[in-house]
């Protein structure tokens, strides 16, 4: 008997792109170099573009933070026994450098080292400065790069800054930091990261949209009802709890990662995929995005704490009782909202976003679900289990894309229910798809911005966000809770059932 669910594309042999994307001779110097992101991301993301040959042998690595350390030390800390032997074209080319970073002379140190590596490597001047510190260490770094006058870039070489998030905790303090951040670099040398948007199956938004014609006329308010973005987690906050009593899932997810991903689905055709191009029409969106005011803001937004929860043999901590959180924290751990979108494409059609810790499911996916028909000539009895048509772009776990439609169930009689076709990367691509660091790490090596956030994005994000968080911090009632393991606050299932809606509620 044929499956009910149709897979495109399975096992496809794809011919290799030719590709010639390769970082120039350069210095990557990592700031905050000590700790977890450079051992766990940014030294993997750069053992693996020297394996695939997209870094050439005139590259170093300089790390810089507070811990004393040497050279080999630094080597053993962030690649463990294995050293460098997984690249041996940088053999003699990391070098790491410990100083504060309020501290002239640390700065003065880096201009040394980097003066040294031109000469022994050939990096040509060329700097990547990537700061991976507190946020709080952001304008202290860059002003040290200022005063050592590492932050220009020349006519035959490049100086560029990466930071990473936070962007500041409000409007304006992202305003205050951009102040600092254009007192020293143009505009064109800041690469504003967001590991989210280096994610292939982002990407693959832009390839769906663009490059099929199909998808284009549905992509409207005519045909599709909602939106819904999801970003869940199983985990809880774990070890990052004196981290997240600062941000919340408000300012950790929904400013950066949700509000990307609805601006790459929902943006107008760009008049080229150069990277300002793209970028324009991202804030154009995020621009037409009607702003909550008031008491209005309780109708559209709703926030929840996990608390203990979970199974008999496998029962979760609340948050409250999580290392490093307040025990009468009223920070949220979930955050659903119903955004509107005012211009002539998306009038009238309700976006709803959610994310949350300690979710049943690790999922991240964007769901297009599609008015019904008009007419239905067939029986109520003859539609057994049929959902309305949705399009569902799967970003993580399972990467990929689902087609959900109506058709026959085999059989005399004549009943139709849901069924889906299903498109996955796993299983149609045999590339070795790059992590997200890599792929942004050689982009800012090359100078490609596209994927990068730019300073009218991060101002238009906040302003969206911004005026939700000032009515929590008013609110002084009790913050609604959901038991770790289920699908959020009751509050949020209210939230979209009052347009007769319903969230995609799946379990892996």
């Amino acid at each position: 008997m044929p499956s009910e669910h149709g897979t495109i594309g399975e096992h496809v042999t794809i011919p290799q792109e030719s590709d010639d994307r390769q970082a120039p001779p350069a210095t990557v110097v990592i700031f905050g170099a000590s700790g977890d992101l450079t051992r766990r991301k940014l030294i993997p993301a750069i053992e693996s573009l020297a394996r695939h040959n997209r870094l050439t042998e005139r590259f170093a690595v300089v790390g810089v933070a507070r811990t004393p350390m040497d050279d080999d030390q630094f080597i053993h800390a962030v690649l463990g026994d294995r050293g460098l032997s997984g690249m041996p074209q940088l053999a003699g080319a990391v070098r790491y450098i410990s100083g504060g970073y309020d501290d002239p002379e640390t700065y003065k140190r880096l201009a040394t080292v980097l003066d040294e590596l031109d000469h022994q490597r050939g990096t040509a001047g060329n700097r990547i400065f990537y700061l991976s510190t507190p946020a709080e260490a952001f304008p202290l770094v860059i002003n040290g790069l200022a005063g050592a006058g590492l932050h220009q870039s020349r006519e035959d070489s490049f100086a560029r800054l990466v930071i990473e998030k936070p962007y500041g905790h409000d409007e304006a303090s992202a305003k205050q930091l951009d102040a600092t951040v254009h007192a020293a670099f143009d505009e064109s040398q800041v690469f504003r990261i967001d590991h989210y948007l280096g994610k292939d199956t982002v990407q693959n938004v832009l390839a769906l949209r663009f490059a099929n014609a199909i998808f284009q006329p549905i992509w409207d308010r005519t045909w599709v009802d909602h939106v819904q973005i999801t970003v869940a987690e199983t985990l809880g906050v774990g070890t990052r709890g004196s981290f997240y009593e600062h941000a919340g899932a408000m300012r950790d997810i929904v400013q950066n990662h949700v509000l990307q991903v609805l601006a790459l689905a929902l943006m107008e055709p760009p008049a080229s995929f150069s990277a300002e191009a793209v970028r324009n029409e991202k804030v154009k969106l995020l621009q037409a995005i009607r702003l909550p005011s008031g008491r209005a803001i309780d109708d559209i937004a709703v926030r929840g704490q996990y608390t203990r929860g979970g199974s008999r043999s496998e029962l979760m901590a609340g948050y409250r009782e999580e290392p490093g959180v307040d025990p009468l924290s009223r920070t949220e751990t979930y955050a659903a909202l119903r955004l509107d979108v005012d211009n002539w494409r998306w009038a009238g059609v309700p976006f709803y976003v959610r994310t949350g810790k300690r979710l049943p499911s690790r999922v991240t996916e964007v769901a297009l679900q599609f008015q019904r028909p008009p007419h239905l000539p067939i029986p109520n009895r003859q539609l057994t289990e049929l959902q309305p048509d949705a399009l569902i772009l799967r970003i993580q776990p399972d990467e990929g894309i689902a087609l959900r439609f109506g058709a026959k169930v085999p059989g005399h009689s004549f009943r139709v229910r849901s069924a889906s076709m299903d498109f996955s990367y796993d299983k149609t691509f045999r590339e070795e798809s790059p992590e997200a660091y890599e792929r942004l790490l050689l982009d800012a090596l090359i100078g490609d911005t596209t994927l990068f956030i730019r300073s009218d994005e991060v101002e238009q994000c906040w302003r969206i966000v911004d005026p939700i968080l000032e009515r929590w911090a008013e609110d002084t009632g009790p913050i609604p809770t959901y038991e770790a393991a289920s699908w959020g606050p009751t509050e949020a299932n209210r939230l979209i059932e009052r347009s007769g809606r319903a969230w995609r509620n799946t379990v892996a």
